[in-house]
């Protein structure tokens, strides 16, 4: 029997570009010669409800009449969004250039409530362009919009997820199971008639639902109930982060009479095995990998192949045929420059290292496979996928989606993409540790990396320690220094509320961060409640972290988020608004001189963090000593030379005058002839595109051969004027 697959992200993930799962998966059933089509359902719905026909039905079929004024004004305003709908998304999807013009004129949109904040954010578009300034304003109307969704229609609408209460900290499956057994909502019914269309198109045998987020399960079940109802012969499979994360105990009954199959970690295998028991004909024992299924009425976890999970190396290049990609949409929500890459233009997903490298962070799932089992892809395969992904998408930005980038594998990365001469840009996860250093940041940069975001979590080295992060504040300092001077943006992720975390840590916490935007070394954050989840080191071991579990049940359906007392006894929820308005304030490099106090509507005790304490941890002197198997790498050209002689007291000897030229300037430097004979030869054996690369060692060798005064040469001011212009050691 031929078996067809169709693979789906139910709404809703991201506006602007696909959630990866499906495009690996499909990657991977490529390498089987399986037939497989794929849908990001979530983008089909947003362009159906988002259009001159969707919102005309929308303002139609209101449950409820408006109650407040703003969305009696967007109603009253209705003719006016109709009119506008199709020419604004056009604009966000990249094909209607032209609008912005109109658009930043403010006549041309219908304006609620989500513009009154506008006036507040104007200094903040001083310097953004007009395509920037009305991809913002397009945002903030399609947000009015939707406030009237939340209102009118559908309470559980939002843009990037879809009834996510029902998903979050869900132990028990009734509220869900409930919801699932009322008539379908407005969005249901949008969802529901593209689905039809797709499975009566593609007729699939086996139909796969990755669950990402909390934000999709609903729609995920919807779409699966649908299915087991009009397809019974089909059979439904659920996988992705959420299941991973949160169902790893499941044992409710009810759960599998909308999927036959539930895997959970690395999809390869379970869904390989899925395929072949779906085709089996004759009745023999079938093997499964991580996958639950329902034998005699009870919920049994099925992990009896001993087949191995794929190599990276073997799961093939991501496949992103079949999704729309010229339909994604692009917006602008916040000022934030981090938080606009994540929502702002199209980027190809791949990873460089599956799993984490460091995979100690306290808070963290490491006990989970995903993380847990780490294994990197040669950079060569990796530059093989990327032009293999650029060749099918038309795109060149690369989110490697990685936990924590390796610093080794971004350098090979980086080396490959300048000897394949690629012109990509790409951005991903790291960690803040010594081994970025300034000439690795560099290399980085040419390669095309222009963000990376990293864990600063809690900026005290007592919690650094307890986190098990492997840094300091000092070092952290150092790296984005390094990152920041070498023009690639640095976002951190901050933490608060952590086991054991004092009032005076969380206060010294925001005087860290105050401390590293002003000295301009950070360009972006984000302060994050810590969570206790249940498979992290916190949540298997509270009592080594001073925190008590509310309770040790575990629920028959999701268990991931556990409620905790904390022996401190502090209320840590009155410190986000304090905590989110300053750093909104530092990320526009403004309110530095406010007393932390200002932040905040209830006494704090004062900062003990020195005021020069990151002024400080910047003046550390430079490390001038070079290990010998360090790499020694030549950005630049070749230099045209020009002999000339030069005479002092009667004697002469011959110098050479090499003229650089880089993107944006020429120089020269002078030496005498053997020494620049000697550096003509060497740059050109250690040029980025050369197949041999060469330590340190080597290059004073190779110099020793001829000359004398190694150190004497590679101290001088013709090396040091190099080293700032693409000379790397690394």
């Amino acid at each position: 029997m031929k078996t067809k697959l169709f693979l789906i992200t139910p709404p809703f993930t991201q506006l602007n570009t696909p959630y990866p799962a499906t495009a690996y998966i499909k990657g991977f059933l490529n390498t089987k010669n399986i037939d497989s089509v794929q849908a990001d359902l979530g983008i089909e719905v947003i362009l159906k409800l988002f259009s001159k026909e969707g919102l005309t039905d929308l303002f139609q079929s209101n449950n409820h009449q408006p109650t407040t004024d703003n969305c009696k004004r967007i109603f009253a305003l209705q003719d006016e969004y109709i009119k506008t709908i199709d020419s604004v998304i056009a604009f966000l999807q990249g094909k209607n250039p032209t609008l912005a013009l109109q658009i930043c004129q403010e006549d041309y949109l219908p304006e609620a409530s989500r513009f009154a904040q506008l006036e507040e954010l104007d200094w903040a578009f001083g310097t953004m362009g007009t395509q920037d300034k009305a991809k913002h304003l397009a945002t903030l109307y399609l947000e009015d919009i939707s406030d009237f969704i939340v209102e009118c229609v559908d309470a559980n609408f939002g843009f990037s997820r879809y009834a996510e209460r029902l998903g979050r900290s869900a132990n028990s499956f009734d509220e869900l199971y409930d919801a699932l057994q009322q008539e379908p909502t407005y969005i249901d019914h949008i969802l529901l008639s593209i689905l039809k269309e797709r499975i009566e198109t593609i007729q699939p045998t086996l139909f796969l639902i990755s669950v990402p987020f909390p934000g999709n399960l609903y729609s995920a079940f919807r779409s699966a109930q649908w299915v087991k109802k009009h397809y019974p012969e089909v059979k439904v499979s659920m996988g992705g982060g959420f299941p991973n994360t949160e169902l790893r105990s499941l044992s409710d009954a009810r759960v599998f009479e909308f999927f036959d199959y539930i895997t959970l970690d690395d999809g390869e295998v379970p869904i390989e095995l899925i395929v072949q028991s779906v085709c089996q004909t004759d009745p023999v024992e079938v093997s499964y990998k991580r996958t639950f299924l329902l034998e005699d009425g009870k919920v049994v976890y099925k992990n009896n192949s001993t087949k191995s999970d794929y190599k990276q190396s073997q799961v093939g290049t991501p496949d992103y045929s079949d999704l729309l990609l010229d339909k994604y949409i692009s917006v602008i929500e916040i000022v934030n420059p981090m938080h606009r890459m994540w929502s702002d233009g199209r980027w190809n997903k791949l990873t460089m290292a599956h799993g984490c490298y460091w995979g100690k962070c306290t808070f963290c799932d490491i006990s989970l496979d995903y993380i847990k089992v780490y294994e990197p892809v040669a950079a060569s395969l990796l530059c093989d996928r990327m032009e293999e992904m650029i060749a099918q998408t038309g795109e060149n930005g690369f989110h490697f989606v990685d936990e924590a980038a390796p610093p080794a594998l971004m350098r090979a990365l980086a080396l490959e993409i300048l000897k394949r001469k690629l012109s990509v840009t790409w951005w991903t996860n790291i960690r803040f540790e010594k081994s970025f250093t300034q000439d690795l940041a560099w290399l980085l940069k040419a390669s095309g990396c222009i963000a990376v975001s990293g864990g600063l979590e809690v900026a005290s080295d007592r919690l650094l320690k307890l986190i098990d992060k492997g840094v300091t504040v000092e070092q952290v300092a150092r790296v984005t220094r390094n990152f920041t001077e070498a023009g690639i943006m640095v976002h951190a992720y901050l933490m608060y509320g952590y086991p054991t975390q004092t009032i005076q840590e969380t206060v010294d916490s925001l005087e860290m961060v105050r401390q590293l935007f002003e000295a301009g070394i950070l360009q972006s954050g984000f302060w994050h409640q810590f969570a206790m989840t249940a498979h992290s080191p916190v949540g298997l071991y509270p009592e080594k972290f001073g925190v008590v579990k509310e309770t040790e049940t575990i629920g028959t359906f999701a268990n991931n988020d556990i409620n905790y007392t904390d022996a401190t006894g502090i209320d840590h929820d009155k410190f986000s608004f304090g905590l989110k308005k300053s750093l909104f304030n530092y990320m526009h490099g403004i309110c530095f001189d406010f007393e932390l106090q200002e932040w905040f509507d209830f006494k704090i005790p004062k900062t003990k963090i020195h005021p020069d304490f990151i002024f400080n941890a910047l003046q550390e002197t430079a490390d001038f000593s070079v290990k010998p198997n360090a790499k020694v790498v030549w950005l630049g050209g070749n230099p045209l030379a020009e002999y000339f002689t030069k005479s002092k007291k009667g004697n002469s000897w011959g110098m050479l005058a090499l003229t650089f030229h880089d993107k944006k300037e020429s120089f020269i430097i002078q030496t005498n002839q053997a020494e620049g004979e000697w550096l003509m030869d060497i740059l050109q054996k250690i040029t980025v595109s050369s197949a041999k690369i060469y330590t340190f060692q080597e290059v004073k060798a190779d110099f020793e051969l001829y000359l004398e005064d190694f150190e004497l040469f590679w101290y001088s001011k013709a090396i040091n004027t190099l080293r700032r212009s693409g000379l790397l050691i690394l």
